[in-house]
Order: structure tokens, then C-alpha cells, then sequence
């Protein structure tokens, strides 16, 4: 049923949240608590044991995590606990920022191992780092991809590659573990050409030119 403005529903904040009512930073979905639970099992103390979420660090336009069992019992005064179904889930305080919105999921295609974190934020791979780029827009592009982004991208196997300059539009090639993968077109628009239009001012549009059909459709848990 359509919902009008004046018929749109109240929204909760943790402000005004019923007392005892857990705010949920990251999502995790049925399946992925199934597999979880399931996993948890071979622990010693399955029962007291919750699923730690952190984010570990930045490596290129991506963060980094760091997923593992602990004791519900061993969480600090700052970290966040609250349960996805029967599965406790803890998010330390300086990770929790970073998590929020997110989903755990299990991979959508067949056969395909771990888990999948999918994140809406993304870090500013720029952020502290003094560049000195010069020459042309397409020089400095290019000094960018070598100096701060393909770094990053090389954990993942992949590489991105500037294919031209056209006014202020940027073409560019995700090439490697990156062609095919079903989060490469997200880190592109997400978080390399956000640091592009950062640091290069003069452009304002990147346009990813992969034929990601072409690709192995990579994945990483």
C-alpha cells in the first residue's frame, strides 16, 4: 500500500529507542548466521561466544577487517553488542562508524567459500598523504594510480589503468583481479574516482571502461 506524507511511519532513533532495544550497526543476514552458528560449533564454549567485526586498517580504496570469535564476556565497556537472531555480534567502538549500514552475507554464486562484507562507506585512501602531482591532468592521473591507488588494488590482484582524458572526464580500466569482480564497479565509483576528483580538482567525471564480462567474476571473502 502507498504511503502518503502524512501517512509516513515513525522512525526510532537510538535517542528515543524503547529501553533495552540493541542498535544494529552491521546487518547479518539469515543465511550468514546459519553458516556462522555452524562454524561457531568447533569452538570451544560455542554458547559464550560472540562474532567480532573490526575494521583493521585501509589498503587502497577499501577497508580492511578482521572477523573472529570471542567471548561476549571479554567485550569492553566500549565495544557494541547486540544479536542477529541467536548470534551475538560485537563491533568495537572505532570501527563501528565505518560498519554502519553494512551487510555479512553469504557469496551469491555457487560454490563460492567465506563470507561477503558488503560495505557502503568507504575510506579516503588520501587522507593524511601530501601528493605532489604535476604536469598534465593525464600525467597527474597517472602518477595517482602509481603512487596511491594501484597499491591497494594490487592486494586484490588487480590494477586500474587510465585509457584517456577527455576535458574533464577521466576514462579508466579496471584490469586483473578486478575485471569481472561483481565490487568493482562500487570501488570504482566509490573510491578511486573519489579520490581522483579529489586530488585532481579539474576533473569531474570518472567513466569505468572494463568489459567486466570478459572478467573471471574474482572473489574475496
Amino acid at each position: 500500500m502507498a504511503t502518503t506524507e502524512s501517512e509516513a511511519p515513525q522512525t526510532t532513533t537510538v535517542d528515543d529507542a524503547p529501553a533495552g532495544a540493541e542498535e544494529v550497526v552491521l546487518t547479518v543476514t539469515e543465511t550468514a548466521i546459519a553458516k556462522i552458528l555452524e562454524l561457531r560449533e568447533s569452538e570451544d564454549d560455542p554458547a559464550d561466544l560472540a562474532l567480532r567485526i573490526a575494521v583493521t586498517g585501509i589498503r587502497g580504496p577499501e577497508y580492511t577487517y578482521d572477523l573472529t570469535f570471542e567471548a561476549v564476556a571479554e567485550a569492553t565497556e566500549t565495544d557494541i553488542v547486540y544479536h542477529q537472531g541467536e548470534l551475538p555480534v560485537m563491533v568495537p567502538a572505532g570501527s563501528m562508524d565505518s560498519l554502519q549500514g553494512a551487510t555479512l552475507d553469504l557469496p551469491g554464486t555457487d560454490g563460492q567459500g567465506g563470507l561477503v562484507l558488503r560495505n557502503p562507506n568507504r575510506p579516503d585512501p588520501l587522507a593524511g598523504i601530501d601528493l605532489d602531482l604535476t604536469g598534465t591532468t593525464a600525467e597527474k592521473v597517472q602518477q595517482l594510480l602509481e603512487q596511491q591507488i594501484n597499491p591497494g588494488l594490487a592486494a586484490h590482484g588487480g590494477f586500474a589503468e587510465l585509457k584517456g582524458v577527455d576535458g574533464d572526464k577521466v576514462y579508466v580500466l579496471m584490469g586483473g583481479g578486478c575485471q569481472g569482480c561483481a565490487v568493482s564497479a562500487m570501488t570504482l565509483r566509490e573510491g578511486i574516482a573519489a579520490s581522483i576528483t579529489s586530488a585532481i580538482p579539474e576533473i569531474t567525471d570518472v567513466i569505468d571502461v572494463t568489459d567486466h564480462d570478459a572478467g573471471e567474476n574474482p572473489y574475496y571473502s
